[in-house]
């Protein structure tokens, strides 16, 4: 029994692991530029597509690098060309922006790769179980386990220990003050923009074999991810990390003992929380990226 409850654990911090990638990048955004992007899921989309095409020529390992890349360049050039015109505006016309943004990606993914899934196999190199003792689990999930760790443990460093972050850090608190020193922000909103589509596209890119390739995937995972970062807090790095390992703690034990309601769990777990916090977990520094 043991053995099987940590296996469902490991799935739902499996889940809780792409959940947080794509929440790390909505809080990034949010943080510096005011604007909640309705259309992330459609990066995290962008990003399976273009592995499965990738694959083909590269393999996976090309795609995993290329793919993150490509959408980066893509985040780049709406950042510059939508984005930009509605920082600090009222959030409901960005809302508004993002939302029509993700609808028009969606059909365009039809349009061009048609509506039905695309199937994206795990690498033979991947596949595979872990054995240990009576513990199996799957080699390539818990690679995907430890991208997720390694890619918070990279963000966190990026923003705590490096000049970039630092700017950043000061242009969320205190954004007037970065402007007085003379310090324009737009080339670190645009940076921060690339990098937050960036995870999105590596979590569709490591989720790929796992849940197929179809238009409407970004969709699916943009509300998960809200939920991560409702419980955490908007605006909080921690608060989105210890949400993410909650709703994966949760998830698992509710896949294990109440199977019918794993979906529910979390939902659930976002109306308590928001019951005593409404917040969130660390909603009180919304305006603070720490």
């Amino acid at each position: 029994m043991l053995i099987q409850i940590l296996e469902q654990v490991l799935n739902g911090l499996l889940a809780g692991a792409y959940y947080l990638l794509i929440a790390l990048g909505l809080t990034l955004i949010f943080s510096l530029g005011g604007l909640v992007n309705l259309a992330h899921g459609a990066f995290y989309a962008f990003g399976a597509y273009f592995a499965v095409k990738l694959a083909d020529t590269l393999g996976f390992a090309g795609a995993i690098v290329l793919s993150p890349l490509a959408v980066a360049l893509i985040g780049l050039v709406v950042e510059r060309f939508l984005f930009r015109r509605f920082y600090r505006e009222d959030p409901a016309l960005g809302l508004l922006l993002t939302f029509g943004l993700a609808m028009v990606a969606e059909q365009a993914l039809r349009w061009i790769f048609g509506a039905s899934p695309i199937p994206f196999s795990i690498p033979p190199a991947l596949k595979g179980q872990i054995l240990v003792g009576d513990f199996i689990y799957s080699r390539y999930r818990l690679l995907m386990l430890a991208v997720a760790v390694a890619v918070v443990a990279g963000l966190w460093f990026l923003l705590r220990r490096t000049p970039f972050g630092r700017v950043v850090r000061a242009g969320v608190q205190n954004p007037d003050m970065v402007a007085a020193l003379g310090i324009s922000l737009a080339p670190y909103m645009a940076s921060v923009v690339a990098l937050a589509v960036a995870l999105a596209a590596l979590a569709g890119v490591l989720l790929a074999p796992i849940s197929g390739v179809h238009p409407a995937m970004g969709a699916d995972i943009l509300t998960a991810s809200f939920v991560v970062v409702v419980i955490g807090g908007l605006g909080s790095f921690w608060g989105v990390v210890l949400a993410a390992v909650i709703v994966g703690v949760v998830r698992g034990l509710t896949v294990y003992f109440f199977p019918s309601a794993a979906e529910a769990s979390m939902y659930l777990l976002m109306v308590l929380v928001l019951l005593f916090r409404p917040r969130g977990l660390f909603g009180e520094r919304i305006q603070r990226f720490e």
